[in-house]
Formats: structure tokens, C-alpha cells, sequence
């Protein structure tokens, strides 16, 4: 998809780390196997602790560690420096992932039976993080995500509001719920990222899935593609509380989970968060309708947790056993129900009612993938989204998002 190799250090690390070799956890005193996988999610930490249990009772010869830090991607790239490369990774299908399949860090399972398992779409969106310049399937994606916007079903029908088709039904229900006394929006902007789920929402339909190969080839920028986009984010922003930029996403998931605002706008991994604070609570979800006209608004989905392994691991025969297992229906089937998530294997679906307002997009194909995922790495486009909402100055946020693309395009 890039007409440029995505430029950032980590992939000046990756070169490092493999002229100098990789380590592995190896072998321990028992004569067992001992592997490390890497996550990205803390949400997923206890789905794997109990899938790796169930795995490792099946091969009492391997033992696998989980790393599941905080700020992971940056953690990752420390590993890589200290040629401290997992044996197995669990991670994002964003821009990261398309570096390491790019400089060849990544195992190539093209040659396997494991991708006939995976919905064609899933494979498309990460095929574009590597672009067509490298062939092969580097990744395997296994659970999606979901845009959404999540709703208290006991406020709505005090409200007697109805799920919005429209972006002016979307505002309408806002005033309702702002007229009622109510915080329309529950916002978390504290951390900068979450600022990027409506960012992506709006973009994705405004700019369109195309925009980062446009903007690479020079044929569209920020200030021609985003303007309405960044429009509608100023007039979201309205609808929120006094703190928006004060509270973090853990505090807001326990708030929202006590009854504060009538709607947050965040993915369904928030969902096992809110209802760890509030197992009782009704939730309800639909997709932001970004446009008033209802067959151009789509869902927001992509690879949420991709799994792959170093092309060099001194175990890969165990590692390709721990991806299987993986793999296997019924242990994706546990990870999507435990997770509130998707899966990318096919015939694995997710029945939880909560989630009935957005299946018909999945079955319907109404799907587009994150904007985000195909931004340069290193862009840090969430702190400066979040900056503009901060200083509501549309035009240098513009101009500055296109200058931030650029200079990270045209380092390489």
C-alpha cells in the first residue's frame, strides 16, 4: 500500500536485532520448553492465562510466558534492542505489525493450511500494512474489534430515545439527553488514544479507506479530506462533561458503569471493563452514523489481535503447536466470549445480545477498516487529535497532521 518503506526507529531496531541474532527463553532445568508470548492487550490477560493452562495440560513438554506490559509497543521495541525477541506475539494489526512483516522479522505461514481458516477480509487488512511489494502472510488475524458507540439501555428508555440511523438523529438524541440533564457522551480524553475512536469513526467515512494510499501518492491531504471530519469532532465534543480531558479511560469505564453519561463512544474491549464494575448493567451498541445518508455508514472493524512468531525462534515447531491450538475453534470461541470480541476464524461467531445492534454489519459486509492502522508509525496522531480538541484550531491541526505524515514519509 505505501509507495515508501514506513519509516520509524523500530525498524532501525529490528535490522540491529537481527545482524546481532535473537534470543530465546530456551529450555529449563526439567528439560521442558519454555516459550514467551507477547500481548499488547491487558484486557486479554486472564482469556490467555486460562487458554495457556488448557494448552499446556495438552503438552506438558511446553511452557509458554506471558508478557502482557503496559504501553507494549514501546516495550516491544526496548525487547527488540536487547535482541529479546518472543517467540510469540499477540498484537495489533496496525502499522507495528506491517514493519516487522516488512524487515522480515515475522514467520511466513503463507504455506500452511492456517490462513484458509481466516475471513478473506481480515486478510486484506493486513496485506495492506505490508503492501504489495512483499508477499506472504506474516500474521494470522484471530480476534476483531469494533467501533462503537456503547448505550445504557435503561437511560435510553427513560429518554425514550431510539438508536439513530443518521448524523442528525445521532445530534438529536444528544440534545435530548443534554435538555434531560444528562452527560450525552461519557469522554476519557485524558488518555489521548481514546480520542482516536471517534477519530476513526468520522474519518473512515469522511475521508474514506483509501485515504492513506491517496495521501501517500500525493493525490489528497488532512486539510482536503478531514476538514468535515474534524468539524463533527468539534461538535461532539459538546456533549461531554466538565472533565473531558481529566479522566482516564479505567476511571471512565467504572463511571460510565455507575450511571454517569447516557453513551461512550469507545470500542467493545470497554465492554468486560464496564461490566466488571457493574455485572448488571443493560448495554446496548451501534456504530456512530456519520452521514445523514444510512447506506454510506458502516462499521469500523479491524484486527484487533493477530497472532504470529520470530522467524527465527529456536522452537518453532512448539510455537506452531501454540498457534494451532489457538486457532482451533473452540479456543477462539472462548477468547471472543470471555473478550466481548470477534473473531477472524470463520464460523466462529459472537451470540452475546449485547451486541445485536451491530451484526447485521458483520453479515452484511457493512464493514471498513481503522483509518489509524495505516497511519505511519510514530506519527503520534492521538496526541495531536487531542491537542485540537483541546484548542478547537482546526486549520493548523490540519496542516500539522499532514506535516507529521510527511516528515516521518520522507525520513526513508
Amino acid at each position: 500500500m505505501f509507495k515508501k518503506t514506513a519509516a520509524s526507529i523500530l525498524t532501525l531496531l529490528i535490522v540491529a536485532s537481527i545482524i546481532a541474532g535473537c534470543s530465546s527463553p530456551g529450555d529449563d532445568n526439567e528439560g521442558k520448553v519454555t516459550l514467551t508470548l507477547f500481548s499488547n492487550k491487558s484486557e486479554s490477560i486472564e482469556t490467555y492465562k486460562g487458554l495457556i493452562k488448557e494448552f499446556e495440560e495438552e503438552n506438558p513438554n511446553i511452557n509458554i510466558q506471558l508478557d502482557a506490559p503496559p504501553q507494549a509497543e514501546t516495550v516491544l521495541k526496548t525487547r527488540l534492542v536487547k535482541n529479546d525477541i518472543p517467540d510469540l506475539m499477540s498484537i495489533s494489526g496496525n502499522a507495528t505489525y506491517g514493519e516487522l512483516a516488512k524487515v522480515d522479522m515475522l514467520a511466513d505461514f503463507s504455506e500452511t493450511e492456517l490462513p484458509k481458516k481466516i475471513q478473506p477480509s481480515y486478510l486484506d487488512m493486513i496485506a495492506r500494512l505490508v503492501g504489495p511489494e512483499k508477499d506472504g502472510i506474516y500474521g494470522l488475524p484471530y480476534a476483531t474489534n469494533a467501533n462503537t458507540v456503547i448505550y445504557n439501555k435503561k437511560k435510553f428508555e427513560e429518554l425514550g430515545l431510539t438508536v439513530p440511523k443518521t448524523w442528525d438523529e445521532f445530534i438529536a438524541i444528544l440534545d435530548k439527553s443534554k435538555q434531560a440533564g444528562e452527560i450525552p457522551i461519557f469522554f476519557t480524553l485524558k488518555d489521548a488514544w481514546t480520542g482516536m475512536i471517534a477519530w476513526n469513526a468520522l474519518g473512515a467515512i469522511e475521508a474514506g479507506e483509501d485515504f492513506a494510499e491517496k495521501k501517500n501518492n500525493g493525490e489528497t491531504t488532512f486539510v482536503e479530506s478531514y476538514d468535515e471530519a474534524a468539524d463533527k469532532m468539534l461538535t461532539l465534543i459538546n456533549y461531554g462533561h466538565k472533565d473531558n480531558f481529566g479522566i482516564p479511560y479505567l476511571d471512565g469505564n467504572n463511571a460510565f458503569a455507575n450511571g454517569e453519561g447516557v453513551m461512550y463512544i469507545q470500542g467493545n474491549w470497554a465492554i468486560p471493563e464496564v461490566l466488571k464494575s457493574n455485572p448488571e448493567m443493560e448495554l446496548g451498541v451501534f456504530p456512530m452514523p456519520v452521514s445523514n445518508n444510512p447506506e454510506e455508514n458502516k462499521l469500523v472493524s479491524g484486527v484487533d489481535a493477530l497472532l504470529t512468531m520470530s522467524k527465527d525462534s529456536e522452537h518453532k515447531e512448539e510455537a506452531m503447536k501454540f498457534i494451532e491450538f489457538m486457532m482451533k475453534k473452540e479456543a477462539a470461541q472462548r477468547y471472543i466470549e470471555e473478550q466481548k470480541a470477534f473473531s477472524a476464524i470463520e464460523g466462529v461467531l459472537q451470540e452475546d445480545p449485547i451486541f445485536d445492534g451491530i451484526k447485521k454489519y458483520f453479515e452484511e459486509d457493512q464493514i471498513t477498516s481503522f483509518p489509524d492502522h495505516y497511519y505511519p508509525a510514530g506519527m503520534g496522531a492521538e496526541n495531536l487529535v487531542q491537542a485540537f480538541l483541546i484548542q478547537k484550531d482546526k486549520k493548523p491541526f490540519l496542516k500539522k497532521m499532514d506535516r507529521e505524515w510527511d516528515k516521518i514519509q520522507d525520513r526513508y
